[in-house]
């Protein structure tokens, strides 16, 4: 079964693509396709305050256009110090081309007297999955944190850098990519919605 990877963002792509490659069974069943592979631009409008809502209008439209069943997600980062902010306008926070260098200075900047102690933040990640008929599943996950002083690491992308794992000791952006996916928002929803993605395609 061909499963359409409805995103164009870079990091994400290459997470998810590990991820199907990570699960065996997955990797029987499922051939992986990107918007590029088919020339199919990723560039819907975001419907819905919520993750859920924003996974699943996407799914459904990329379903609609691709043909194939297809896999969206819909994340971002909340800083309780900042009332959850950016949360859901994490990607377009300062506009959708400013870099993350420029955004991840920008929230240090309005944490800058924060204590550590009140700087928890998680990464929350809702992952749907359509077919052209229509949804199949939604799940949401998480992962807590903290906001470093700083930015610090290479990998990763996004808010990555200045996302600190109390229990792990490094920043997101610290880690190799297969531990990343071991424990993100997104690796946990991907093994979540895995199981509704082998059933579907189990039927065709």
């Amino acid at each position: 079964m061909k499963l359409f990877i409805a995103t164009s963002n870079a990091g994400k792509l290459r997470e998810l693509l590990l991820l199907v490659e990570s699960d065996s069974r997955l990797r029987e069943l499922v051939e992986p396709v990107t918007p590029n592979q088919v020339g199919i631009e990723i560039e819907f409008e975001e419907h819905g305050e919520s993750y859920i809502e924003v996974a699943k209008h996407k799914a459904l439209q990329a379903a609609k256009v691709s043909g194939m069943v297809s896999l969206a997600e819909d994340s971002g980062l909340e800083v309780d110090a900042l009332s959850g902010f950016p949360g859901s306008r994490s990607a377009r926070f300062m506009g959708k081309g400013t870099s993350y260098d420029l955004k991840n200075q920008a929230i240090l900047e309005m944490l800058s007297s924060v204590p550590i102690e009140k700087r928890s933040a998680r990464y929350k990640c809702a992952m749907a999955l359509a077919t052209p008929e229509g949804l199949v599943d939604v799940v949401e996950e998480e992962v807590e944190g903290l906001i470093a002083f700083e930015a610090v690491g290479e990998g990763g992308f996004g808010y990555d850098p200045i996302f600190y794992l109390p229990g792990l000791g490094f920043m997101m952006a610290q880690l190799p990519i297969i531990v990343k996916n071991a424990i993100s928002h997104r690796g946990k929803a991907f093994r979540r919605i895995a199981h509704a993605i082998k059933m579907v395609a189990a039927r065709i």
